[in-house]
């Protein structure tokens, strides 16, 4: 269908040394030195060039680099990867182009050659700096493995990004706030935390199931964010995302485009890719459609992703969808007298109760055009 341009680009490498407890994303364990992840690449460039015959690069504005370990594919892969990417789009210093890292891939030389060839943005999955945390997590670095790293990467990058998670059974209050800590003494410009989530069909599930594993427990959760809240904003971090800390000019662009309805093209196994216009909006995995939505769902769409953002949605966003969907000012007062969110200088920002109770907050929204 004739669509509005894609502004960001996302780039899947779905191989890992090893597939940690927790995770269910499309992702494998394989050798580094396999043939498969050649052959991988090889689709992938193929597939980068193809859309840039058609067009469909020239308004990309963020680039991100995901897996799966993207680091885990190596310099050389990466370097084939970037070199066609900057033949086919403008990869300039304006174009945010992240790329994910661990720790256990993450070397000097692969932080050079990915810098030198326009990646600006390192994210790297440390998850804690606490060894004990690390084990039960499955991961394959250790707490000075990840020190090791942020290092190697501060050496050409100055936008540092570290994921910490937390509600993970056995890990303490104190061991989740020292992790917290320590990745604002390390320097790093971002800070993303989540709560363990135990998805079906992981072997945290199986687990759990068993009776094996505690599951997480809410309140535990609820607490460590505030924690890693009152640690990253006293250290001059502010959050502009539920799980996003950043110090100020060092926010993801990237992830805020999914937030704020930019139009998005996933390329590899698994990418997902939103096409829209005026009048549909459409997901689209290996094939597949996920998502096909009328602009009456479009507008609630919009209202539940921007109240993922700490800056919301505006009078004039909330004025627009109330045009297609007239219950959209009644709802907005009920989230209010519930204490999910706050109406001040012409804008409705969801408050830290309504983050707390995100299911509750960001239901009620879709529920205006199911």
């Amino acid at each position: 269908m004739p669509h509005d341009p894609y502004r960001a680009l996302y780039l899947h490498l779905p191989f890992c040394v090893r597939r940690c407890g927790y995770c269910d994303f499309a992702t494998s364990a394989v050798e580094r030195d396999s043939p498969a992840i050649d052959e991988y690449v090889e689709g992938l460039v193929l597939q980068i060039r193809r859309k840039a015959r058609e067009g469909e690069l020239a308004a990309v504005e963020t680039v991100y680099l995901g897996g799966g370990t993207p680091s885990h594919v190596g310099a050389r892969r990466l370097s084939s990867l970037l070199y066609a990417l900057s033949l086919s789009m403008r990869l300039e210093p304006d174009v945010e182009c992240t790329m994910e890292a661990n720790p256990e891939s993450l070397e000097a030389r692969l932080v050079r050659d990915v810098w030198a060839l326009g990646v600006n943005r390192l994210s790297l999955g440390v998850q804690s700096f606490d060894d004990d945390v690390l084990r039960i997590l499955g991961r394959a670095h250790d707490a000075e493995g990840a020190r090791r790293a942020i290092s190697a990467a501060q050496e050409r990058f100055e936008n540092v990004s570290v994921d910490l998670m937390c509600g993970i059974p056995g890990q303490s209050a104190a061991s989740f706030e020292a992790s917290v800590r320590e990745a604002v003494e390390r320097g790093v410009t971002h800070v993303s935390v989540y709560p363990l989530i135990v998805e079906p069909g992981t072997a945290f599930d199986r687990a759990v199931l068993r009776g094996e594993m505690a599951e997480p427990d809410d309140d535990a959760e609820a607490e460590a964010m505030e924690a890693a809240r009152s640690v990253l904003e006293g250290a001059g971090f502010h959050r502009y995302e539920v799980a996003s800390y950043a110090r100020p000019g060092f926010e993801c662009r990237h992830n805020t485009a999914y937030w704020t309805g930019v139009p998005y093209l996933g390329l590899g196994r698994a990418a997902a890719t939103m096409t829209q216009n005026a009048e549909r909006r459409m997901r689209v995995t290996d094939g597949q459609v996920t998502d096909d939505l009328d602009p009456r769902q479009m507008a609630a769409e919009d209202l539940m992703l921007g109240m993922r953002l700490a800056a919301g949605v505006s009078d004039e966003s909330v004025t627009r969808a109330a045009a297609l969907i007239p219950e959209v000012p009644d709802a907005f007062r009920e989230l209010e007298a519930l204490g999910l969110v706050r109406h001040a200088e012409g804008r409705w920002r969801p408050t830290d109760r309504g983050w707390l109770c995100g299911n509750e907050l960001y239901g009620r929204l879709l529920d205006l055009a199911p």
